[in-house]
């Protein structure tokens, strides 16, 4: 029986190390839709595609072909990976995404992972464009502060210099955005169980959503 769950949320509120871990104690698939949106910005960049509504831009996209394996990022056989976890990258990700083009290009992509299996995925409008029907859906949410606390200690690990209040500023504007566009604006999906993060820990956040999984796999609520 394949099913999908859905985690959406703000920039920051922790989607994607929760979802990765929700998938490996349940046995399915994790699909990470923010590498596929950062794999399209960064390829159309680096072809000097503008971001706007273009017939270049249509035929950039026809000719790109994105492929997740074994949590690499592969654009046409290259694996760009590394090159798309950047803030550059993070910002043209959020510009590109706006556009009706590119959202159009990759729905049909995130939607036909399904045919491999069971699916943990997490995004801005997993639940409520993408995945509409999917039965098990979660909201993550954390304060601006905590996001920015909490990506500020990502890049520092990750050897960058960071300024607090220059990525707490980011995350605002990045939230605004996100929840104020025309296409498909941030919004907690009809049904998401909501989760704010923002003084519970990782392990915590992963325990709930996987007692909520369980729990309706058990009552019998998930049906393929």
């Amino acid at each position: 029986m394949a099913y999908v769950i859905t985690i959406d949320g703000p920039a920051g509120a922790g989607k994607s190390s929760i979802a990765k871990r929700l998938a490996q104690l349940l046995g399915i698939h994790y699909l990470d839709t923010g590498a596929i949106y950062r794999a399209i910005a960064l390829i159309l960049a680096e072809a000097e595609v503008r971001p706007e509504e273009s017939e270049f831009l249509e035929e950039a996209l026809s000719d790109i072909r994105i492929e997740l394996r074994d949590g690499a990022v592969l654009v046409n056989g290259f694996d760009v990976s590394r090159e798309i976890r950047t803030p550059r990258v993070d910002e043209l990700a959020s510009t590109y995404s706006a556009l009706p083009s590119v959202r159009r290009a990759l729905l049909g992509l995130q939607q036909d992972q399904e045919q491999y299996g069971s699916l943990v995925v997490e995004g801005r409008d997993e639940g409520s464009v993408v995945f509409p029907r999917a039965p098990l859906k979660f909201f993550l949410t954390a304060s601006p502060e905590e996001r920015a606390r909490r990506r500020c200690l990502e890049r520092e690990r990750r050897g960058e210099s960071v300024c607090y209040d220059e990525v707490l500023a980011a995350i605002k504007e990045r939230d605004h955005y996100d929840s104020s566009r025309a296409l498909a604006p941030l919004v907690q999906p009809e049904g998401a169980v909501l989760v704010d993060t923002s003084k519970m820990s990782e392990e915590e956040v992963v325990e709930l959503l996987l007692s909520r999984v369980r729990g309706a796999l058990s009552r019998g609520e998930v049906t393929a």
